[in-house]
């Protein structure tokens, strides 16, 4: 099935694109939640402004994800967990769900789930976390994992 996208939909396409489906998909996800439209010529003029309007929309948002990704690709992140082994292994691990909440203390509102680690980080050392800002910008974050230092009872 052929369709129309309105909004901008990760892995699929832009708005205003013209793609093509499963018609299952289609009906019972896309077109219900007022994603996409069927791509027919009556269609594709009713909804040419509306396309325009949204892709002027996209259009800032780039811009200001750009100046954002600028902004992110300087930090570094340090976090400081307990560790076993010597300092090598992690109780825990560090997940996207920390760094958005570093990040959000030092004021990007990112969600969590546009944050991609591309190995789990349960060992001491340097990481790299993709931050999605928007569909064609991609910022970078050094993730630094310290091991925490162990008091000793002097007595």
């Amino acid at each position: 099935m052929e369709i129309i996208l309105l909004e901008n939909i990760d892995e699929l396409g832009t708005v205003g694109e013209t793609v093509k489906v499963k018609n299952g998909y289609a009906r019972n996800y896309l077109l219900p939640r007022k994603l996409a439209c069927l791509a027919t010529p009556q269609n594709l003029n009713c909804y040419r402004s509306l396309i325009e309007a949204q892709q002027r929309k996209l259009a800032k948002e780039r811009e200001a994800a750009e100046l954002q990704e600028q902004q992110m690709s300087a930090l570094t992140l340090t976090f400081t967990r307990k560790s076993r082994d010597a300092g090598t292994r992690l109780f825990g691990s560090v997940t996207n769900a920390d760094i958005a909440e570093v990040l959000m203390e030092k004021g990007f509102e990112i969600d969590k789930r546009r944050i991609g680690l591309s190995e789990p980080v349960k060992k001491v050392g340097e990481y790299q976390a993709l931050v999605r800002l928007h569909p064609q910008v991609t910022a970078t974050v050094s993730v630094i994992v310290n091991p925490e230092e162990e008091q000793q009872d002097a007595g």
